[in-house]
């Protein structure tokens, strides 16, 4: 017949946090790889920068258009009527004069077939400057005649605020190419039935060097450029349609392919806006992207890990406690009904009167004496080990002399060493000074590392006990030839409840708190236990006290 499977506590444990932690867990891990590699795969992080770097070109756009509109308003002012006569040249002066950021200023009647004409006056000593613009004012002089009545139609059907408008391209002064750009409006005072245009044409340096660095600077700086702040800063430049080669270009312009372009629609035509982030690609940022998110699931899988990892540490140490507990108890009962059944068992003999020889009288008196202190000593140790877990312990420290603790601790002990047939060694200094400890506590230390020498020897029966100084400390040793401890046991050996995992520990019944309580009561005096051990050769147990009692409180507190 086949053997019925079942659960251990263990296993039970393992399927609740699996259940419970893992399987949530790890759920939520595979939704975020997949969404991530779903993001990859759609492109969605260049997408949405693709969509900020066209946001950002229309508010360049928009800005440029502010900028210009602030400059031809007050132009418009100032300028000159059809009907002002000789004095409109005078007057189209007096306005460049006002604002050198224009090359030359035209006024075009066509009642009168005039075009009155006039160069920036700061720069008639440049010859350059005057043949290029010469050339512009005669190409603008050839268009006028056939262009002005629908330009002034246009003009007058938009609102009085926007009513002007900007006509500009690329023209090629002598071996190289020039931008220009002439803004037209109808001046004040001209009749409605009257065609008449005033025009003023930006200076190319000016919109070179001033106008479009400070609307790239504005726009970069500006709380409504929305960029990832997770990215570089972004950089932009203004070309040509066919030339890539920067016109105008932010300070920190590295080179390199723009990642979205524009064409301005009707500000400054024949131009270009170009951005991208310095110094990477949208592509590199949405690699980091994903690169970082996958290394925060990686962080988190692994910290996913070590919490159920903890978790199951401490369940499976609390599964252990509960179960050396239940030994605890288990070995406890059994070590307080055999002292117990053999003083009743005494007591009824004696009690009925069935001795008649008197020596068998004293046998018996001792056996009962002997039971009960080794009753009363297992019920201390229950009562120390409650009190410490509970924080009651308190220790009454007074000046003793060691050497007649020892040898009073030990004589009260003797025959019971003997009893069990061990050889007893006994090396104890007379000349070490008091020290400030509680005599009761090291006492039970003491007879606690005797007791587990008795019952954890074999063959080799053998107890040795020494009292020395060395240096600021008293050495209190206990050893035996008994089965030993191995190495990865002797630190666990002073847990609560923990006993070794030798055969013949088991099978000899114990509390398993003797070793806990020498730790305990050894550090409130400031020192500390010590063990040498060498499975099959014994051990040796060292309580280390300082002499000192300045030093004694502060590794106590320590």
């Amino acid at each position: 017949m086949s053997k019925k499977w079942r659960l251990t506590e263990r296993t039970k444990t393992l399927l609740t946090l699996e259940l419970a932690i893992v399987l949530p867990a790890a759920a939520l891990m595979g939704f975020s790889i997949w969404n991530l590699k779903h993001i990859q795969r759609d492109k969605s992080v260049e997408a949405a920068i693709q969509r900020d770097f066209q946001h950002v070109l229309k508010i360049a756009e928009r800005t440029s258009w502010h900028q210009a509109k602030d400059l031809i308003a007050p132009v418009r002012k100032e300028f000159p009527n059809p009907d002002d006569g000789p004095q409109i040249k005078a007057k189209l002066e007096r306005v460049l004069l006002a604002h050198p950021e224009y090359a030359y200023a035209a006024l075009y009647d066509k009642k009168n077939n005039l075009l009155v004409t006039r160069m920036q006056p700061g720069r008639d000593h440049d010859q350059a400057f005057c043949g290029f613009t010469q050339e512009d004012i005669n190409m603008l002089a050839s268009w006028l005649p056939s262009e002005a009545s629908s330009t002034v139609k246009h003009l007058r059907k938009m609102k009085e605020e926007e009513s002007w408008g900007l006509y500009g391209g690329w023209t090629l002064h002598g071996n190289q190419h020039a931008y220009w750009n002439v803004a037209y409006f109808i001046p004040e005072g001209v009749s409605p039935d009257r065609v008449a245009l005033g025009m003023v044409a930006f200076d190319e340096d000016y919109l070179r060097k001033t106008f479009f660095p400070t609307v790239v600077k504005d726009v970069l700086s500006s709380k409504s450029t929305v960029l990832r702040a997770d990215a570089n800063l972004p950089v932009m430049m203004i070309h040509a349609p066919r030339d890539s080669t920067p016109w105008v270009a932010s300070t920190d312009w590295d080179g390199g392919e723009p990642e979205e372009e524009r064409r301005f629609a009707d500000v400054f035509p024949d131009l270009i806006l170009a951005i991208k982030y310095q110094g990477t690609t949208i592509a590199d940022i949405g690699n980091r992207f994903l690169r970082y998110n996958y290394i925060v699931l990686g962080a988190l899988s692994v910290l996913m890990v070590g919490g159920i990892w903890l978790t199951y540490r401490n369940v499976s140490r609390e599964m252990n406690l509960a179960r050396l507990k239940a030994d605890f108890v288990a070995n406890v009962s059994h070590e307080l009904r055999t002292p117990l059944a053999l003083i009743r068992l005494y007591a009824e003999t004696l009690e009925l009167g069935r001795l008649t020889a008197k020596e068998k009288y004293q046998e018996y008196f001792r056996i009962i004496r002997e039971e009960s202190e080794r009753l009363t000593a297992l019920i201390n140790n229950i009562l120390d080990f409650s009190r410490i877990e509970a924080g009651r312990k308190e220790y009454e420290f007074k000046e003793t002399n060691m050497a007649d603790l020892v040898r009073s601790t030990l004589d009260s002990y003797r025959f019971q060493i003997e009893q069990n047939g061990f050889a007893f060694e006994e090396n104890i200094c007379s000349d070490i000074p008091p020290v400030s400890v509680d005599r009761e506590a090291i006492a039970r230390s003491l007879l606690n590392l005797v007791n587990n020498a008795l019952k954890y020897s074999k063959d080799q029966k053998y107890i040795g006990v020494s009292l020395y100084q060395a240096n600021s400390r008293v050495n209190l040793e206990v050893r035996d030839r008994g089965i030993g401890i191995p190495p990865n046991e002797q630190e666990k050996i002073f847990e609560k409840f923990y006993r070794c995992g030798d055969p013949l520990v088991h099978n000899i019944k114990g509390s398993g708190l003797g070793l806990s309580l020498v730790r305990h009561i050894a550090r409130a005096h400031g020192g500390e236990v010590l063990v040498e051990s060498t499975p099959e050769k014994g051990s040796k147990f060292t309580i280390a006290l300082p002499l000192d009692p300045s030093l004694r409180t502060a590794q106590a507190a320590a």
